[in-house]
């Protein structure tokens, strides 16, 4: 696998013309229809977000996480919205070996740290191996650390030596940010964040805000804005309230009912990322009482009406769906997406298999209309098949911890993300996929032996692939232990003045080019 291009600024995803706003047309093409002289420079993005900073978390990839990397730090390489072709960043090329086993990419060599210090090879080799410690929750963490070896005597290129050929090499590094090895305690408490991104971290306030301001020295070149804020707002509609007020300029995630009044007004945007895909589920945690019998789950599979969901709940907004796959996957498979339909009666007969049946604990994450009006729907679904559940709220800190640790007791509803990236990335790392530590506590031979060969792959996109990928679909089917509901881009709420940003498939913001303007 080999790539070298003539570096250039990316065209933003989204210009003055909507690009991909729900109900407005789509325009061909990445550039701005606003020339030059429309831009107007300086200002202050005020961003609007509910959860706070988890330092400890910062590569877990939530909402407010992602914006922080996605401002301060740069990735190796970066993916286009709508496929899994690299494209340079840091890195101007890359050539993994046919055998997989060592992977030799050369760097820019006009890359500063916000401090002034020249990033290097050294930089690269520390990054990935701090995201690989396990403490700190890198969902491609084991994907990192099958790198056992590092050759960086070139200051601006390094050679990987992989202990076996891994299909999704590429997808650790278009997310590991380059980090600076010599800031790392204030990486870790949330004090200092020196990157190389287009913005410089000033201040965070815990529970109040986080504070950028323009990196003049971008080697990408200056950005428009003089700074960012993200302001943390726990309600979302008080989120809505103070868009709409002038109060703030982007909200990064948008209920569908919001989103459905929002688009009528020419004040704002309701952006669909492109490339930002993702899944609501059902988990089952299979150690609570009763959640280790796959009929319990596959009868919840069955019992579900998920047209209602995304219908009443979501306004639409999405497809219905029991794989997570977006289309331009190699995974994905229309046919088995609707292996699990709406069918009481089976749903009855495999509970009747299974006898005796203790009340479910069903957590959801508080703040969200969406999530509890999912949950109850659930509950009624359920209740229908004579499964019974008790609704147990939980604020978002609870529910990424338990997220990560496997503790929540029961079933929950939470949706997840990284079915975007090559197949194997979900399965070795996602929390509630992955094969060997997930938010189930699922531990299976079958199940692992079909990750493990999808991850092996030297070529994600050969035949050999497209046979693991069957199998690995059959796995996460067969034992329900995710019960997916539907897929959808994600949504972001923006006023009209703020033109040419973008964003990854990570959902971290790129707001190298943006501006607020008329």
């Amino acid at each position: 696998m080999f790539s070298r291009s003539s570096l250039r600024r990316r065209s933003p995803l989204w210009g003055a013309v909507a690009l991909s706003v729900v109900g407005s047309v789509a325009v061909a093409g990445c550039s701005s229809a606003v020339g030059q002289a429309g831009v107007a420079e300086g200002g202050v993005l005020r961003i609007g977000e509910g959860m706070d900073l988890v330092p400890a978390s910062i590569y877990a990839g939530s909402l407010t996480q992602a914006a922080v990397t996605g401002l301060v730090y740069d990735t190796l390489i970066d993916y286009p919205a709508d496929s899994l072709d690299p494209e340079p960043h840091l890195a101007t090329a890359w050539e993994v070996a046919p055998d997989g086993l060592s992977a030799r990419i050369d760097l820019r060599d006009d890359v500063t740290f916000h401090d002034g210090r020249p990033m290097t090879s050294a930089d690269v080799e520390f990054s990935i191996r701090t995201y690989a410690d396990p403490q700190r929750a890198g969902q491609l963490a084991r994907t990192a650390a099958l790198i056992t070896g590092y050759d960086t005597s070139d200051p601006h290129a390094l050679v990987l030596t992989l202990s076996q050929p891994t299909a999704n090499l590429l997808d650790l590094l278009d997310l590991v940010p380059i980090i600076d090895r010599n800031t790392l305690t204030g990486f870790e408490t949330g004090t200092s964040y020196n990157g190389t991104g287009a913005f410089r971290f000033t201040e965070w306030k815990p529970g109040t805000s986080i504070t950028f301001e323009a990196n003049d020295e971008y080697w990408d070149g200056a950005p428009k804005l003089d700074g960012v804020e993200i302001v943390i707002v726990p309600d979302a509609q008080t989120r809505i309230s103070q868009l709409r007020s002038g109060q703030l300029d982007v909200l990064l995630a948008v209920s569908p009912r919001d989103a459905d009044q929002l688009e009528s007004d020419p004040n704002f945007r309701i952006v669909d990322q492109a490339g930002v895909e993702r899944t609501w589920y059902v988990g089952a945690d299979v150690s609570a009482p009763g959640l280790n019998d796959v009929r319990l789950r596959q009868a919840i599979a069955y019992a579900v009406d998920r047209d209602r969901i995304l219908e009443d709940v979501y306004r639409g907004h999405g497809d219905v769906g029991n794989l997570p796959w977006p289309e331009y996957s190699p995974a994905y498979d229309a046919g088995l997406n609707s292996t699990y339909t709406l069918d009481q009666d089976r749903a009855r007969a495999l509970v009747a298999e299974v006898g005796e049946i203790p009340v479910l604990p069903l957590s959801y994450a508080t703040g969200s209309i969406e999530a509890e009006s999912t949950a109850q729907i659930i509950q009624a679904d359920l209740a229908a098949v004579g499964i019974e559940t008790t609704l147990v709220p939980l604020d978002g800190a609870t529910s990424l911890k338990n997220l990560i640790g496997g503790t929540f007791g029961g079933l929950w509803v939470y949706g997840h993300t990284y079915a975007q990236y090559t197949p194997a990335t979900l399965p070795t790392s996602a929390f509630p996929f992955n094969a060997y530590k997930n938010t189930s506590n699922f531990i299976d031979a079958d199940y692992q032996r079909a990750v493990e060969t999808a991850w092996r792959l030297a070529d994600p996109k050969s035949d050999e692939a497209e046979a693991a990928y069957r199998a690995l679909n059959d796995e996460l089917l067969g034992n329900a232990f995710v019960i997916g509901l539907h897929n959808a881009t994600g949504q972001l709420a923006t006023t009209a003045d703020l033109h040419d940003f973008d964003w990854s498939k990570k959902a971290e913001l790129d707001l190298s080019d943006a501006y607020l303007g008329g």
